[in-house]
């Protein structure tokens, strides 16, 4: 399966265009640099080169930072002497809001995805490549270059977005809608799930909250399985990766740049925020969820209803809020059910 771009990037720009559109400053010694150095992408700090802008916000990542390639990199003036040799910094006292506007004006067409052309046929569109034996029914839509294998079916109302990927003996289910989503094959999405829609990025601060552009993808590899109404946030700069052999249970939210092993088990009313990575067989009961930017070890188990907010190490079985280690989680329990029945004083009489 070949790799689209679902957005086209307008760069390219020199470093003195982009400080006057993310209101940062070019420091003085870089000054030669300013109107000759073109920058043509934006990439995250470990994956940047030498003609890309990135950005450096959280102080998890200094270590990235300080071994990037990029060409330029929006940060504050306290980490400038952290930034690597080649790499220009471009000073701002608010990075991911200065990224966010550098975002716009390399993908001004992020904020308004394409998923079928404006006034097009209903129906498949001309462009789009469909093998032998694919079945779209009545009312679904096949957007502008969309690839769909041989023995899938679409079911009826749903959207298949532009240049959207989909595998051989796939289902996806009725008013389901896939865009900026990359899907292997025997994958089954259920009516009314939602993949590859915005990821919630906003750089927040008094001034009001300013849209991030996500231009990442959702990939979804071979025999998972996605439940009804559940929804997949495309990423922000790197794809949400949904690991072979997952299934995924009605009403689950996944946030962008999400990567999840495979054979993982995710039930109902799970919500994973962004940039959280799981690895292989992990199981989330009902109603669990996790802080953002957190790693949960192959093989771990969050019980229902409980919800880590730091890194599960691989095996762990974790239960309660704040996630602690299932059988701590169950002596606090029995603990407060004895004190409960005692009327709350350890049982002292009075």
């Amino acid at each position: 399966m070949d790799q689209p771009n679902f957005f086209d990037c307008e760069g390219r720009f020199t470093l003195q265009e982009l400080a006057v559109v993310t209101c940062s400053e070019v420091p003085a010694e870089f000054a030669s640099l300013a109107g000759l150095r073109e920058i043509f992408n934006v990439r995250p700090l470990n994956e940047a080169g030498g003609s890309d802008l990135s950005f450096f916000d959280n102080r998890k990542y200094l270590a990235q930072l300080e071994s990037t390639s990029a060409g330029a990199c929006l940060l504050h003036s306290a980490f400038a002497d952290r930034v690597p040799a080649g790499t220009v910094p471009l000073l701002t006292p608010k990075p991911y809001r200065a990224f966010a506007l550098a975002l716009a004006k390399f993908y001004p067409q992020a904020k308004w995805p394409t998923v079928a052309e404006a006034g097009g046929p209903v129906g498949v569109d001309p462009t789009a490549q469909l093998e032998e034996g694919v079945v779209v029914e009545t009312g679904a839509i096949v957007g502008p270059e969309a690839q769909i294998g041989s023995g899938s079916r679409i079911a009826a109302g749903a959207v298949i977005g532009r240049r959207v990927r989909i595998g051989r003996n796939c289902y996806v289910g009725a008013l389901a809608s896939l865009q900026h989503t990359l899907i292997g094959d025997r994958v089954i999405i259920h009516a009314g799930a939602r993949l590859g829609q915005d990821g919630f990025g906003f750089a927040m601060d008094r001034e009001g909250h300013l849209k991030v552009p996500q231009i990442g993808r959702v990939v979804v590899q071979n025999d998972v399985e996605i439940g009804a109404n559940s929804t997949i946030d495309r990423g922000a700069l790197k794809d949400t990766i949904i690991g072979e052999g997952t299934k995924i249970d009605n009403l689950v939210q996944i946030g962008h740049n999400v990567i999840i092993g495979r054979h993982c088990v995710i039930v109902a009313h799970t919500g994973i925020s962004g940039s959280t990575q799981l690895g292989d067989f992990v199981v989330m009961g009902g109603q669990s969820g996790t802080v953002g930017h957190i790693n949960i070890g192959t093989g771990a188990q969050v019980a229902g209803a409980s919800h880590p907010k730091e890194d599960v190490p691989a095996g762990a079985r974790v239960g309660g809020t704040p996630a602690r280690p299932l059988k701590q989680w169950g002596r606090e329990l029995a603990i407060l059910a004895k004190l409960s029945r005692s009327g709350g004083d350890g049982g002292a009489k009075g």
